[in-house]
């Protein structure tokens, strides 16, 4: 059962990346570090953070622009 939680888990997350991925790339913004956090991705029962990644201060402003829309 843990497996197949952990399973889903890891599924949902990498949906998750795509649908961010997708939505920032319709704002013209990229996050080139964008993906599931490696280190949540080790432990026993994966249930995985996604990584945002470091950014330009120009994207950190285009990212707060598109948000406050």
């Amino acid at each position: 059962m843990k497996a197949q939680h952990s399973a889903l888990c890891v599924e949902e997350a990498e949906e998750a990346v795509k649908e961010l991925r997708a939505a920032l790339a319709k704002a013209g913004i990229t996050l080139p570090s964008l993906g599931l956090d490696p280190v949540s991705l080790a432990r026993e029962a994966p249930c995985p953070l996604v990584e945002l990644g470091r950014c330009s201060v120009e994207t950190a402003r285009r990212i707060a622009s598109a948000v406050v829309r």
